[in-house]
């Protein structure tokens, strides 16, 4: 295979990734189990995220974002929004980027609405785009597993992992999330 087929290959892998199709898109069900399942993933990994997450307005949630690209990448994932520890809403996330990247991953993505103001404007937004609607400050763990104090601040918090634990060196910039009907 030549370069130009293994990037036309990987245009169109990375333009699948980026479409909500029926056919592929999960039932709330599936969604909802994934989800739960994502949650008590990432309270084994942190007890400070599990307290922050008890004072958060709301709590999105994608479950599985799977990353893949060759020179062209591209993610998408499908969430839900949970306000009480119930889901209120679906979600999708997608992002494409360019640049040296081979491979794909699986991991989880868990952002934090820390007052109902910025819960309000992003349940109202057409399209939400981490960075231009909203700033999400990635949390990171510092010594003895708890969140920097200046994270703790943000009205919007994010955290990347896997079932191995927190990611690091991750961004949520560029991701555009938007409602799906379920």
């Amino acid at each position: 295979m030549n370069i130009r087929s293994l990037l036309a290959a990987t245009l169109v892998a990375a333009a699948w990734l980026m479409q909500p199709s029926a056919a592929s898109a999960a039932s709330k069900e599936e969604i909802d189990a994934k989800v739960k399942e994502a949650v008590e993933n990432f309270y084994k990994h942190t007890s400070a995220g599990r307290s922050l997450a008890g004072k958060a307005a709301g709590m999105l949630v994608f479950p599985e974002v799977v990353k893949a690209g060759i020179g062209v990448g591209g993610e998408y994932g499908e969430g839900a929004l949970l306000v009480k520890g119930k889901p209120v809403a679906y979600y999708n996330t997608a992002s494409a980027s360019i640049g040296f990247q081979l491979g794909a991953q699986i991991k989880s993505q868990l952002i934090l609405f820390m007052n109902p103001k910025v819960l309000a404007d992003f349940r109202k937004s057409a399209g939400w785009k981490a960075g231009v609607d909203g700033s999400v400050a990635l949390a990171t763990l510092g010594a003895g597993g708890e969140i920097s104090t200046e994270t703790l601040k943000e009205p919007i918090i994010g955290f990347i992992f896997s079932n191995k634990g927190l990611m690091y060196n991750l961004t949520f910039e560029g991701s555009k999330i938007s409602k799906i009907e379920r």
